[in-house]
C-alpha cells in the first residue's frame, strides 16, 4: 500500500477504466443507486489505463461534480492488473470491491456482495448466466477448466471482475501483469478465506471487449504456469519450538 494512504473509508469501489467513455455516467448513477441507501460512506476510485476515446476529460469533470468520484491516470496504457494494482494501492476504504466499466457487472450486486463478506477476506462473483456471445462463453469455461486442473484450484470464474475484498488482504498481494485473473488463488495460498456467490450479467450496451481468444489464451496460459509454480514452491513450515 501507498505510504500516502489511508484506510479511513469503509468502502472503496475499483474501476479499471480503458476506453469505456459511453458507460462512466450510467455506472456512477448506478452505483450510487445501489450504495446510497446503506448509507455508509464510499469512494469510487476510477483508474484510467490510458484511454484514447476521451474518458479521461469525461473522468475529470465527474469528478469536480461528484465529490465520491476519484481518478488516477496512467501516463501510458498498462494493463487491468496494473490498474488494479494502483487502485488497491490508493483505495481509502477498508473494503474494496472490484468490478468493470463495460456496465457488465451489475452495481445492484455490490450489497449482497457486502453482507456474504461477513466472516470471510474475499467474495467472489460467479456470473451463473453470461451475457456473452457463444464464443466467449466457451472459451471462458474450457479456461476455467484448465485453469483449475493445472492450479488444483475451485474458482468458479475467475474472469468475473465483481468481487469484494478486505483490504487488509489485498495489502498482502504482490501483483504481476496479468495476475489479477488469478487473486482469489493468490489470497488462499496467504491463507486467506474465499468464497462465491452467484451475481447478474448484461449484455455489453456501448463500447467493444477488450479482450479475445487471441489475446488471453497464450498469456493466461503463461500465468497459469508461474501461479502453478508458486503454489508448489509455497514455503510451508510450523515452529516446534523457540527457546
Amino acid at each position: 500500500m501507498c505510504e500516502s494512504t489511508t484506510r479511513d473509508l469503509p468502502l472503496s469501489v475499483v474501476i479499471p477504466v480503458y476506453n469505456e467513455r459511453d458507460n462512466l455516467r450510467i455506472l456512477v448513477a448506478e452505483i450510487r443507486a445501489a450504495l446510497d441507501p446503506l448509507g455508509r460512506e464510499y469512494e469510487i476510485l476510477f483508474v484510467n489505463d490510458g484511454s484514447t476515446d476521451g474518458s479521461e476529460g469525461l473522468l475529470k469533470e465527474m469528478r469536480a461534480r461528484e465529490p465520491r468520484v476519484r481518478v488516477l491516470n496512467f501516463v501510458h496504457n498498462a494493463g487491468q492488473s496494473a490498474a488494479m494494482d494502483a487502485g488497491f494501492r490508493h483505495a481509502r476504504g477498508l473494503v474494496v470491491v472490484t468490478l468493470d466499466a463495460d456496465l457488465q457487472n451489475d452495481p445492484a450486486d455490490i450489497p449482497g456482495m457486502l453482507a456474504a463478506l461477513d466472516g470471510w477476506d474475499a467474495v467472489v462473483g460467479v456470473r451463473t448466466q453470461r451475457r456473452d456471445s457463444l464464443v466467449r462463453r466457451l472459451s471462458s469455461r474450457v479456461a476455467n477448466y484448465v485453469r483449475n486442473r493445472l492450479s488444483d484450484e475451485t474458482i468458479t470464474d475467475t474472469g468475473c471482475s465483481l468481487k469484494a475484498y478486505r483490504a487488509a488482504a489485498l495489502d498482502r498481494i504482490v501483483l504481476y501483469r496479468g495476475m489479477h485473473r488469478f487473486l482469489p488463488t493468490l489470497l488462499k495460498m496467504e491463507g486467506f478465506r474465499v468464497r462465491e456467490i452467484p451475481v447478474g450479467h448484461r449484455p455489453r450496451l456501448h463500447g467493444e471487449s477488450k479482450y479475445g481468444i487471441g489475446n488471453r489464451l497464450v498469456p493466461s496460459f503463461i500465468d497459469l504456469l508461474a501461479v502453478r509454480w508458486m503454489k508448489r514452491r509455497k514455503l510451508r513450515y510450523e515452529v516446534r519450538d523457540d527457546s
